[in-house]
């Protein structure tokens, strides 16, 4: 493999993170080589949408879910998956220090120039609260530079101001070219988007409701030094 391959690591919480909130990101960096490891802390199996009529269960959901999860990677162009098989709803309750030095141990093998992950304040959800929180732990553990950068939600951090943000904290990625990935890996993961008409109408509605743009808070010196418009 050449040294010079860009590589990005992504440390997610549950299967469809990863496509519902930076799809096209992944996507777009996937489409010009850069090698993308995907970490998905749980296998989302107390999710609370098992299809639309249901046809999955506590016992069937993680199973699943993973095949969902590997086709949103064909989708997005992600090469690498790895699940730490902790239990959904339960990341905040393993021991931090034995999960940063797990993500640490990966960084180092990984060695990505990327690093995204949740913010431990703005994730949304106490599992990717939990996750972020190691995994930014996990990379002042190793003393590397690298790049971190925490995802963000839609269009919240067009105006930063309100998260206590300016706007130089944030990058600003522009998607619009991929967004009939971003669609493909919403439809992959079936059993969460079934409600969710929008996402099954003609491609071309369903990525008229997908914005151009994906957001992430810059969260060290690395990503401040680098283009708003380029993570890398």
């Amino acid at each position: 493999m050449s040294t010079s391959t860009r590589k990005l690591l992504a440390v997610f919480a549950h299967p469809d993170d990863e496509s519902f909130i930076c799809g096209g990101t992944l996507a777009k960096y996937a489409s010009s080589g850069v090698e993308i490891t995907l970490v998905s802390a749980t296998r989302g199996e107390m999710g609370r949408r098992m299809g639309n009529p249901p046809y999955l269960n506590r016992e069937t959901m993680a199973a699943a879910r993973e095949l969902e999860l590997r086709e949103a990677c064909k989708c997005l162009g992600v090469q690498h998956l790895q699940f730490f098989d902790i239990r959904d709803k339960t990341v905040e309750f393993v021991d931090p220090d034995q999960l940063s030095d797990r993500i640490a141990g990966l960084i180092r093998e990984v060695d990505p120039d990327v690093i995204l992950t949740f913010h431990e304040q703005w994730g949304g959800h106490p599992d990717h609260c939990a996750i972020g929180k190691a995994t930014a732990e996990a990379l002042a553990r190793t003393g590397l530079k690298k790049a971190l950068y925490y995802i963000s939600f839609g269009d919240s951090l067009a105006y930063p101001e309100s998260f206590g943000y300016t706007r130089e904290d944030i990058s600003q990625i522009n998607i619009s070219k991929f967004k009939k990935a971003k669609l493909a890996a919403f439809r992959a993961h079936r059993c969460q988007t079934e409600m969710d008409e929008w996402v099954w109408l003609p491609d071309k509605q369903a990525m008229n409701r997908l914005g151009d743009y994906e957001y992430f808070i810059r969260g060290n010196e690395e990503a401040l030094r680098r283009d708003r418009s380029d993570l890398f």
